[in-house]
């Protein structure tokens, strides 16, 4: 694979990912470390820079769609719904710093669309707490393969 294609794989992977949609972007970005596929910095960012859209997706299906929240095609029931806005609102922003959470990340950025919090600061704690995430990682990589 050419290392254009695998940015584009891990940048489409998680921003999937990062939806309602089952994935796991770090099994992705760990094989790419591992295979030293591309540069480790471009993926990174990849995959920082993907996931943080997939969640912009999702806070868009809370901002726009939060109308049809009682509809059986929303995606996230509204059971969940109703206990993340409490606990989003409890916490606040900073709560987004777990946006990268499996389930709770997801049902958490669809409530902070709903409760209609501003896109900037949304994308900026967004981001901070995917890096973190894949930062974290990668450093599991690079600690593995330095005591193995």
């Amino acid at each position: 694979m050419s290392e254009i294609a695998a940015y584009g794989a891990m940048f489409w992977t998680a921003l999937l990912a990062a939806t309602i949609l089952p994935g796991a972007s770090e099994v992705m970005f760990v094989a790419f470390l591992l295979s030293k596929t591309g540069d480790p910095w471009i993926m990174l960012a990849c995959a920082t820079l993907g996931n943080t859209a997939g969640s912009v997706v999702n806070w868009c299906c809370g901002r726009f769609l939060a109308a049809f929240s009682d509809r059986r095609w929303f995606p996230v029931p509204q059971s969940q719904l109703t206990r993340w806005s409490y606990l989003f609102e409890r916490y606040g922003l900073v709560s987004l710093l777990f946006s990268w959470a499996p389930v709770v990340g997801d049902v958490l950025t669809v409530a902070a669309g709903i409760l209609r919090v501003p896109l900037g600061r949304f994308i900026a704690l967004v981001f901070i707490g995917k890096l973190l995430r894949y930062l974290v990682v990668a450093a599991g990589v690079r600690a593995a393969f330095a005591a193995g």
